[in-house]
């Protein structure tokens, strides 16, 4: 693995007779983007407030570029937090908000001043200086604070669900641009998200979550292609859970093709039947959800538009859902 910027060895919080994180190890590359993924309640966003200071670990261990960082206060570990609120101060103008910890650390105006104006030109916010949080709209109260996430230079960046309080359109156009800052920086992301598709496109390393513990650790093309077990296959969408003699194997909604009940399917395929079930169209995708004939199961084929369209299948309709044993990938038992 290339350097290290941030490692976590057998991490573990506990808040009472319950355990958050449990042990956990985790290795991210220096100047990477990494993604923790994971439903409400996983345990990411308290091992992103460990790694900057803001949870007390109960025992593990946090390093930030090699260097043993667990019991230090937030201001020595190197890292800097973007709050999913963005916590601006409403008083301050957006060179202000930025400035206000330079003041602190009792930086003369003029150095300050030209720090925040720099800062504020990266994220191309320099011709809103003067203007206070509500009358910026959320997209630029969020450069903003990434700005202000910035000016004490940290080797790793931390941020927690900063584009949920944002429009899906916006939301899109932000994680472009998050991915071109940290690339232009060079500096370590590390991204609280419970969207898959946050994930996918922002990672370089994506971190799956559940009660606690790491599932599963790996590239985006590695999570999404080759799941570890049933909880990540369902977890990060676009798969099914199917049985063969194997045991349970994921198959890409992609990769499984739609006939009509009666019609033959090659010899090698594997198939089973069952009911249309839903429709949806998705632009340049059409998502048909199937009800197995024979288990109380339901499972999705994405087909591409003009494919459906040339044969739709009407809700209620029997047909035949089949794929390939290459297109199967074996899983542990679920939470395995």
């Amino acid at each position: 693995m290339p350097n290290k910027d941030v490692e976590l060895v057998s991490l573990t919080k506990r808040f009472g007779a319950s355990t958050a994180v449990n042990a956990i190890d985790l290795q991210i590359a220096e100047a990477s983007y990494c993604c923790l993924l994971g439903p409400s309640g996983c345990g990411k966003s308290t091992t992103l407030r460990m790694i900057a200071g803001h949870e007390d670990a109960s025992s593990g261990d946090i390093l930030v570029q090699g260097r043993q960082v667990t019991h230090q206060p937030p201001s020595q570990r190197g890292t800097a937090m973007m709050f999913q609120s963005y916590a601006l101060f409403p008083h301050l103008d957006a060179r202000d908000n930025v400035a206000f910890s330079l003041r602190m650390r009792g930086i003369g105006k003029a150095e300050r001043n030209r720090k925040a104006q720099e800062l504020l030109e990266l994220v191309e916010m320099q011709d809103y200086l003067s203007r206070r949080p509500h009358e910026l709209s959320g997209g630029q109260q969020q450069r903003v604070a990434l700005a202000r996430a910035l000016v004490n230079e940290p080797s790793v960046l931390l941020l927690d669900e900063p584009l949920s309080a944002l429009d899906p359109f916006l939301r899109i156009r932000m994680r472009e641009e998050l991915k071109r800052f940290q690339r232009d920086l060079g500096i370590t992301f590390i991204h609280v998200t419970h969207s898959q598709d946050e994930a996918l496109a922002l990672g370089d390393q994506v971190v799956v979550m559940q009660s606690g513990e790491i599932r599963q650790s790996g590239t985006a093309r590695e999570v999404f292609e080759t799941p570890a077990n049933e909880f990540v296959a369902r977890f990060i969408g676009g798969h099914n859970i199917l049985v063969s003699d194997r045991g349970p194997v994921s198959v890409r909604a992609d990769h499984l093709r739609l006939a009509p009940g009666a019609a033959p399917v090659p010899a090698e395929a594997r198939a089973l039947t069952g009911t249309v079930g839903a429709v949806e169209y998705q632009g340049s995708r059409v998502r048909v959800t199937v009800a197995e004939d024979a288990a109380d199961r339901r499972h999705v084929a994405e087909l591409e538009d003009r494919a459906f369209f040339a044969a739709p299948y009407a809700l209620g309709a029997q047909v035949q859902l089949s794929w390939m044993p290459a297109d199967e990938h074996p899983l542990a038992a679920a939470g395995g």
